[in-house]
């Protein structure tokens, strides 16, 4: 097993690796940057070093300086959580000829999967379903819309690098195609360094299911079932829940099939997701693979009993898996509500500030994820989200019952957060009835008027100032 280890992450997944590190028996030492001192993923851990300035660009995303802060803190490895260089190929490979151990996978599979038209051909050249479309990068916007007239519209054009919904756009006719065309490359150059696109089949209304795979560099893979993780906004996840209401025991196992194929295209090792959209018919197409450990890895690990972070330390130090498919069950349902410092009644508009109360929910069936405290500054520098709310139960009506429950006792005075926006989608009849699609948050927010959510935020204020 790893000795000590360092952390290129700050926030609530640098304090699960901490976590799951301390009953390991790992050492670990945390970066951060200035704006981070007072983080508890600084406070809780064995050392610390500041790498930087607080702009992510000037310390997070600083390959060298989080290599000398593992060399001058003599680590065998590092974990990089999820963003900032978790998915940088460049960023592993210097690991591996610094003889730092990378926890994840190696850079060649980072770099395979990282390029979307890449991973589309590596994983249908060995039958993976994909979504109809460009067999590969499409510079020419003339060329583009031959293929996109080929397959039919509506498409979307997608970056080769990149996510989060940047450098996607998607056209419903001829007449918009080269607008958007053009939109989605300088936005993808901008975001990425990388314009380049290619166009798919627009699957409308689809699930978005994702599997969770786990492999080890001895060949032994298997997967942990499938996410939902149809409720978004502009391409971000809002709500995850497993297992899927959508899903069948058959379509579960013809996709575990699937998402190990893919991983086996590109000798993947370490945890990574394989994330599908899947028709009204469950019909599923490969979209791509997340080379890293996800935001939602909690609600499979709440299903399954399985630490998927203790896993990757595991496989990082080259242990066989301990677990077999035959050993994965389904043990209840698990819901995730990502909790965030924005206003849904301006927009969603990012709310960093000074916490002045904080009261965390708690209770049978009720984990919280989350690196704030009261006191805490959230900063304006990184992502808004501030805290994971899961919660699970025997069934999926009590999973969601104590959701609503949790979302009811989470009091934060001082910010703003999305708190009453997930509660009243937990309690929305369509979601409820696990009918949600990914245009859901679409259909939900154009129903709901801005004032009765501007509305909901100032009663949860008021329940805070009774209490």
């Amino acid at each position: 097993m790893l000795k000590k280890i360092l952390i290129a992450n700050r926030g609530e997944i640098a304090l699960r690796i901490i976590r799951a590190c301390r009953e390991l028996g790992i050492e670990t030492v945390a970066v951060y940057s200035e704006a981070d001192e007072q983080s508890l993923h600084v406070q809780l851990a064995d050392g610390a070093i500041c790498i930087g300035p607080a702009p992510a660009s000037e310390s997070y995303l600083r390959a060298e300086r989080i290599i000398a802060a593992a060399e001058i803190a003599d680590v065998d490895g590092i974990h990089p959580g999820y963003g900032f260089l978790a998915e940088d190929p460049d960023f592993a490979e210097q690991c591996e000829e610094c003889r730092i151990k990378f926890i994840g996978p190696k850079s060649g599979s980072i770099r395979m999967m990282g390029d979307k038209a890449v991973a589309r051909e590596t994983v249908r050249a060995v039958g993976v379903p994909t979504v109809p479309g460009s067999p590969g990068v499409l510079a020419d916007p003339n060329e583009a819309i031959k293929v996109a007239e080929s397959i039919g519209f509506p498409v979307i054009i997608k970056a080769v690098a990149g996510g989060g919904g940047r450098g996607m756009r998607l056209a419903h006719n001829s007449m918009s195609f080269h607008r958007e065309f053009a939109a989605a490359s300088n936005e993808a150059a901008k975001a990425f360094g990388n314009g380049a696109v290619y166009v798919e089949k627009y699957i409308e209304e689809p699930r978005h299911i994702e599997i969770q795979v786990l492999c080890d560099e001895h060949g032994n893979r298997i997967h942990l079932c499938e996410r939902d993780c149809s409720v978004q906004r502009r391409h971000q996840k809002v709500i995850e829940e497993a297992p899927s209401p959508f899903v069948t025991p058959e379509l579960r196992k013809a996709m575990g099939e699937a998402a190990l194929k893919a991983a086996a295209a590109c000798d993947y090792w370490n945890a990574g997701t394989v994330e599908f959209l899947v028709d009204k018919d469950r019909n599923f197409y490969f979209i791509e693979m997340n080379t890293r450990v996800q935001v939602e890895h909690p609600v499979t690990e709440e299903i399954t009993g399985i630490d998927i972070i203790k896993e990757q330390l595991r496989i990082a130090a080259g242990e066989p898996l301990g677990i077999t498919q035959d050993d994965v069950k389904i043990l209840r349902h698990a819901v995730e509500v990502r909790v965030c410092a924005e206003d849904p009644a301006r927009n969603f508009a990012p709310c960093p500030g000074e916490i002045t109360l904080y009261y965390p929910p708690g209770g049978h069936g009720v984990r919280l994820d989350s690196h704030v405290y009261g006191g805490y500054i959230v900063p304006p520098y990184y992502d808004s989200m501030i805290a994971k709310v899961i919660t699970f139960g025997r069934t999926r009506e009590l999973a969601l019952d104590r959701m609503h429950r949790a979302l009811s006792e989470y009091l934060i005075r001082g910010i703003k957060t999305n708190i009453s926006f997930a509660r009243a989608i937990v309690r929305d009849p369509v979601f409820a009835a696990g009918e949600a699609t990914t245009k859901f948050v679409e259909d939900f927010l154009a129903r709901t008027p801005r004032d009765l959510l501007a509305r909901t935020n100032e009663e949860l204020d008021q329940s805070t100032e009774n209490t």
